[in-house]
């Protein structure tokens, strides 16, 4: 995966974990933030968010989840499960020895991040939620979320881009519907993306249920300093679901809607959403 990408001037980082080459961007200096992203895109969708926080004075870090950007990608969809993929990721803050960080998840990188985050509370300082939930067995799905599932199912040749863009307010740049097509040049290379609509488990003995009930008992338990901000305009985890979520954990509520943003609100707010990680890190 080679070539240039807009705004995005960082060269990877690469580890190799169980036979596998894991890519990151670790920019600045100063206490870590690690940026989890999460279904279908890679540390790209962080471009705009990095800068306001690495110029208040952090270390920024945007790990590659295996088989999503410049990370190797298994081809079998039935090789990934959560475990695996929050047993990758751990490795991540092992390998950098990572100390007082400050964990940034959305979408996918919730599930993960978290479940680092309560097993790891030695690593990990404070927390900022965005657009994501906990995958407990329990948990509803819109009808919106549904059709995307069956949709991923039957697609072998997974369109990135279009779902990418199909979930952000304004509409992306050919240069940068490129770039989150770029991790994929063939149907086998989407494994990732497909897999990860089918982890969810929508039984409470399903495979991972168990351990987001664990995680979700943890966070609301926890005592570090949250963050939560939320797209007022996310067509799946609405703004709705933000505040039971927020409940769910013990959360007072979404600190912060970001207005005019879709799902993908990194897309439609990034330097704003990085503004105020940046602020709130700095009080």
């Amino acid at each position: 995966m080679n070539g240039s990408f807009p705004d995005f001037p960082y060269e990877p980082v690469f580890r190799e974990v169980d036979g596998l080459r894991l890519a990151h961007v670790d920019e600045g200096e100063g206490p870590p933030v690690v940026f989890w992203h999460g279904e279908p895109t890679w540390s790209f969708l962080w471009r705009h968010v990095i800068p306001p926080v690495r110029d208040a004075g952090f270390r920024c870090i945007a790990p590659d989840l295996v088989g999503f950007g410049r990370s190797d990608k298994p081809t079998d969809v039935g090789w990934y499960s959560y475990d695996r993929h929050c047993a990758l990721a751990a490795t991540l803050v092992e390998d950098l020895d990572l100390r007082d960080a400050t964990f940034v998840v959305h979408d996918w990188g919730g599930p993960i991040g978290l479940r680092i985050a309560m097993e790891r509370p030695e690593r990990v300082s404070r927390i900022v939620v965005m657009d994501t939930g906990l995958w407990t067995g329990r948990q509803r799905m819109s009808d919106a979320w549904w059709a995307f599932r069956n949709f991923v199912e039957r697609t072998e040749d997974l369109p990135i881009s279009f779902l990418v863009d199909g979930a952000t307010k304004r509409e992306l740049s050919e240069e940068e519907k490129a770039a989150y097509d770029a991790p994929f040049p063939d149907p086998p290379s989407k494994a990732g993306a497909r897999a990860f609509p089918l982890l969810i488990p929508h039984e409470e003995d399903g495979p991972g249920a168990a351990e987001g009930r664990a995680v979700l008992e943890a966070l609301r338990a926890d005592a570090r300093p949250l963050l939560m901000l939320w797209a007022d305009q996310d067509p799946v985890l609405t703004l709705e679901v933000g505040e039971r979520f927020a409940a769910a954990i013990g959360h007072p509520g979404i600190d912060r809607v970001i207005r005019d943003a879709s799902h993908f609100l990194q897309e439609d707010q990034g330097p704003e959403i990085g503004r105020a990680i940046a602020d709130w890190l700095r009080a």
